[in-house]
């Protein structure tokens, strides 16, 4: 599961990720939530752009019509036979989406959600693996969403996420081009659990909670 996360720098994405083309225009955000639109990677014409979503999943056939929950992660078990997703699955439009960390909420003995921020311990830029599609409505009004894709979680996870059952699957560096290019199969073998070894997370401020604040102290660890 993933409600909130980090977007990094637009330069240290293109860094990351070397576009051909980066359409996309977008500021650092601390506290990224849907509907709001998010930096994301595709192929197109067989080149790599660098665009933005709509996070919270539109599938096709909705015909333009949001959806009153549209959601914003779907698990790998699920890819091939959810109606919601399927066929975009099928049609090989899968995404990237940029990220700098994300949020996980901890359920305490005293019943409070501590929230935390979860990183990679060697890169401060990473991928979510995603999937994308467009639906077009009666006026020829074109949406572009994405989803998360979602995996089991990781020891780490677990003991942080006590109360879910799923983490975002992070891709490795080797497996970007499987992902966007490959087929079912081959992109479905890049999603894993991301090592518990290789991240860190501490808690933070419950001021993550309300999407009024957006700013880096976010991130900052408290006691």
């Amino acid at each position: 599961m993933c409600e909130r996360y980090v977007i990094p720098d637009k330069a240290a994405s293109e860094l990351e990720f070397l576009p051909d083309h980066a359409w996309w225009q977008y500021l650092p955000r601390f506290n990224v939530a849907t509907p709001q639109f998010v930096p994301a990677l595709r192929v197109h014409e067989g080149r790599i752009e660098a665009v933005m979503l709509r996070w919270g999943f539109i599938p096709a056939w909705a015909e333009g019509r949001i959806p009153q929950t549209a959601p914003t992660s779907i698990h790998a078990a699920r890819l091939e036979n959810s109606k919601t997703c399927n066929a975009a699955w099928l049609a090989g439009q899968r995404c990237i989406l940029p990220a700098a960390g994300f949020y996980a909420w901890q359920l305490t003995p005293a019943r409070y959600r501590q929230p935390f921020f979860v990183h990679l311990a060697e890169r401060p830029v990473f991928g979510f693996a995603a999937i994308w599609d467009r639906s077009v409505g009666e006026d020829d009004d074109v949406i572009e969403s994405c989803a998360i894709v979602t995996v089991p979680q990781n020891d780490l996870m677990r003991r942080i996420a006590n109360t879910a059952a799923a983490m975002p699957a992070i891709l490795k560096r080797k497996d970007y081009q499987d992902w966007l290019r490959g087929a079912p199969t081959a992109a479905a073998q890049s999603l894993s659990a991301y090592p518990s070894a290789r991240m860190l997370a501490h808690p933070v401020s419950p001021r993550i909670n309300s999407t009024v604040h957006d700013d880096a102290s976010l991130i900052s660890p408290v006691g």
